[in-house]
């Protein structure tokens, strides 16, 4: 019989306060705080045990275990070692019911795994015949108090100016590319940029694993499947990708490119489908030409120059966030890409400076400065598809 959270909760609180009340009367001390030790069963019967405190709190961003005495935290984008210790066995075992909700496995045969938890946590481990000795063990959680450009705005991630140009080029159905190193925000920017799209749209998204929580009313998420032990039954990036155009979106989102299914998504964009995508890169420059070379790891005969003419066609707008030393995350780089050029190149519409987004050293309230600025921002919005 199964029971239901409520339940369970109800059962834990019962049978905790009744050994404290047995355990009081035959002479041991009474348990001072009931409250504690009723959170500390339902870790250990329904949550992560130990680790479930650190996924619950609010500002704790990822967590690694490098080995059961070393452990650490991510806080407002800084590294800080925490005082929890977690045996071999403790560790598998929360490994393997994280693993068991999200339907994967882990073993000889497959050392390495990248999962999607409940809570849509994104969770990594590398077991120990590949990593030494001990589990490697990565949860980065995502942030559920950003939800829109106006949030990034107040948290000083973004300028109203660019956050309204912004929103008006996911409005105008613009292809957007976000660029970023690891922890630089690149899906949390993701997510407040779709979540300004017109609320008739159909968006579908693609991801290895599922990170995306867009706000949308008509979304439909896919998610990679590995192969099963006898190596049958994976779905790859670029079967979603065509899987998807059947789907009739008006938006194709690819949660992140690395490879080849990179030229499956600029072909699909290419055919006046709006768009986005995240990508590893320095800068927004070196996003697009990233962006060029990816496909040729397509092989066959994918033609460089074809890839490049794709690129400047298809692609409207790259935003490229940073973390800085600090941890603060915010857009550095806001750019166009050049369409008439012989290759691909970028011209930066906003740019860091004096630590403000601002347009070509200008903050000016309304679109209409952009002009003066030295920057007509028809050159953009005109490449509007819908």
């Amino acid at each position: 019989m199964s029971l239901t959270k409520s339940e369970m909760q109800h059962l834990i609180v019962t049978e905790v306060t009744r050994y404290a009340e047995r355990a009081h009367t035959r002479g041991v001390p009474k348990i001072g705080d009931v409250d504690a030790a009723v959170r500390a069963v339902e870790n250990q019967v329904a949550g992560y045990g130990a680790l479930q405190p650190l996924l619950d709190d609010p500002e704790i961003e990822e967590i690694w275990i490098n080995s059961p005495d070393r452990m650490f935290v991510a806080k407002n984008g800084t590294a800080e070692r925490v005082d929890v210790v977690l045996s071999e066995n403790e560790i598998q075992r929360i490994i393997e019911r994280m693993l068991w909700q999200a339907g994967r496995r882990l073993d000889t045969s497959m050392p390495f795994v990248d999962a999607s938890l409940p809570d849509g946590s994104r969770l990594h481990v590398v077991i120990p015949d590949i990593s030494h000795r001990h589990w490697a063990v990565n949860i980065r959680k995502f942030s559920r108090t950003i939800r829109s450009l106006t949030d990034l705005v107040q948290r000083d991630a973004l300028t109203r100016p660019a956050a309204e140009f912004l929103r008006m080029c996911v409005l105008a159905g613009l292809n957007v590319i976000v660029s970023g190193s690891t922890q630089a925000g690149k899906t949390t920017l993701l997510n407040a940029l779709l979540s300004a799209g017109r609320r008739g749209e159909r968006i579908v998204t693609v991801e290895e694993t599922r990170e995306l929580d867009i706000d949308a009313d008509d979304l439909v998420s896919l998610q990679c499947r590995a192969p099963n032990l006898e190596g049958a039954g994976e779905v790859s990036l670029r079967r979603l990708i065509s899987e998807a155009l059947r789907m009739r979106p008006n938006r194709l989102v690819v949660g992140e490119v690395r490879g080849a299914e990179s030229l499956d998504m600029l072909i699909a964009l290419n055919s006046g489908l709006a768009g986005a995508c995240s990508v590893h890169a320095n800068s927004a420059r070196e996003a697009l030409r990233k962006l060029c070379a990816l496909p040729l790891l397509a092989g066959g005969n994918v033609d460089g120059t074809f890839v490049a003419q794709t690129v400047t066609t298809c692609v409207d707008v790259v935003v490229h966030c940073e973390i800085d030393r600090s941890g603060q995350r915010r857009v550095r780089e806001i750019a166009t890409v050049i369409a008439d050029a012989t290759s691909p190149d970028v011209e930066l519409i906003f740019a860091i400076e004096n630590d403000a987004l601002s347009p070509t050293g200008m903050v000016p309230s309304q679109l209409a400065k952009f002009e003066r600025a030295g920057f007509d921002p028809v050159r953009v919005l005109d490449r509007a598809t819908w």
